[in-house]
């Protein structure tokens, strides 16, 4: 084995992880959802999408075997994770200023008639208010979490690839 392929098997497992953690995060939602009765808004929906994708993107990259193929799904990866955190960071505001939700989501219609929402509406149909406020949990709202969640990967994967590919060069 070469150097190279050290590396890029390196790359591979933590995009392995990510997506692992990605659907655990969806599962979690999940769980909260419907063991704790937290009924989720357009904008929780939306990071639902943003976390599959980052999973989807993951594994496939995982399953790549060249370093330019990984390269464009890391930076899907990258650009997914983009979206959560603008989503998740729109929705941390919304929660910390409820005077801004109007009390109707007009994502709704929206979120509901992507192909998600029919196919698995338990998992993509929206439910709640984005200014409902739910038990934090270890201090910080769901919002808050995934708003972490998604900064962490947008930190973590080019920092890897920067690490990974420096040391190749």
């Amino acid at each position: 084995m070469t150097d190279d392929t050290l590396r890029l098997g390196r790359e591979r497992r933590f995009l392995v992880l990510l997506g692992v953690i990605c659907l655990a995060l969806i599962g979690g939602a999940l769980y909260m959802q419907v063991v704790l009765g937290e009924a989720p808004c357009p904008l929780c929906i939306l990071q639902r999408y943003a976390f599959l994708l980052i999973a989807i993107f993951a594994f496939i990259g995982a399953a790549m075997r060249s370093r330019r193929s990984l390269t464009v799904l890391e930076a899907l990866v990258v650009i997914s994770a983009l979206f959560g955190a603008a989503v998740a960071g729109h929705h941390v505001y919304t929660q910390a200023h409820p005077a801004v939700s109007c009390g109707i989501d007009v994502l709704q219609p929206i979120v509901d008639s992507l192909p998600l929402a029919t196919v698995f509406p338990l998992g993509f149909q929206v439910d709640g208010f984005c200014s409902t406020p739910y038990p934090p949990v270890l201090g910080l709202s769901l919002a808050q979490w995934a708003l972490v969640a998604f900064v962490l990967t947008l930190v973590l994967v080019p920092l890897g690839i920067i690490r990974n590919r420096r040391k190749s060069a």
